[in-house]
């Protein structure tokens, strides 16, 4: 009797804990994976786009969007430098000062023919060829530098003489390194030039401009800016380098502003008398 009771007893706990175990697979099983599982919605079928702004990058796609940061900004207090232009006892303007005594230089020069781009209150390459070329004419150091000798010669200065008498003539004085543009005997404009470094190289004479090209034109010498030939390869052009004595293979250098002006003046056109002496 007991013996039978106890296989009854056996067989309920066998479908108890049967019944347990299938309770628990149902409810854990498939949760326990899961919970470590992150959720990142349902896939996209758009490829990632990225969008570009001018100090931001941001990248973006359907679930995710990643900004740079901006970077951090330091203010700094600017500092202002001032150049003195007054030139009063042993003061001196030269290039890259600025203000109304530069312009009064400026307006100096110019009243006497020596060639410049503007006046415009700004001590550039163009004013410092323009007082080069005063100071040849007047015999001072080359040194482009308005010192206090520079600024007396100038206020009692005059114009250059020229040595033709007539018409439309382009003189290159040598000695004094020189372009003159003259009309009727008058000095128009006076340019900063540099010719030949060997004597000789740039020929004496009267001549006239029989060619021109009207941009670069290489050469066995080198490369010429706007040239005007006016005796064999022999040419007023331009040229970055112009310094305050000869130093070409013998041309007529100046510098490419003074050339382009020669050129849109239309002073120097194709039969231009040119005297060089």
């Amino acid at each position: 009797m007991w013996a039978r009771r106890r296989r009854l007893i056996v067989a309920c706990l066998s479908v108890v804990l049967g019944l347990v175990a299938l309770v628990a697979g149902v409810l854990f099983d498939d949760d326990v994976d899961d919970a470590v599982q992150v959720y990142t919605g349902p896939p996209s079928t758009l490829a990632p786009t990225t969008t570009f702004t001018s100090s931001t990058t941001t990248s973006s796609s359907s679930t995710t969007s990643t900004t740079r940061p901006r970077p951090t900004t330091t203010t700094v207090r600017p500092t202002t430098t001032t150049i003195a232009t007054t030139p009063q006892a042993g003061n001196e303007l030269r290039e890259g000062q600025s203000g109304p005594e530069v312009a009064d230089l400026q307006r100096r020069l110019a009243a006497l023919g020596y060639w410049l781009d503007a006046i415009d209150g700004a001590y550039g390459p163009s004013t410092t060829h323009a007082v080069v070329a005063f100071q040849k004419a007047s015999g001072l150091a080359r040194d482009g530098v308005a010192g206090q000798a520079t600024l007396d010669r100038l206020e009692a200065a005059g114009r250059l003489q020229a040595r033709s008498e007539s018409g439309r003539v382009v003189e290159v004085d040598l000695g004094r390194q020189l372009l003159l543009v003259v009309l009727d005997g008058r000095v128009e404009q006076v340019m900063d030039a540099s010719t030949g470094e060997i004597a000789g190289t740039t020929p004496a004479g009267r001549f006239t401009v029989y060619y021109e090209v009207d941009g670069y034109d290489p050469g066995p010498l080198g490369v010429l800016y706007r040239p005007k030939y006016f005796i064999r390869g022999v040419a007023v052009h331009g040229y970055p380098n112009v310094p305050a004595t000869p130093a070409s293979h013998g041309c007529v250098r100046v510098t490419n502003a003074a050339m382009d002006w020669l050129w849109a003046s239309g002073v120097m056109v194709m039969g231009t008398p040119v005297w060089v002496y």
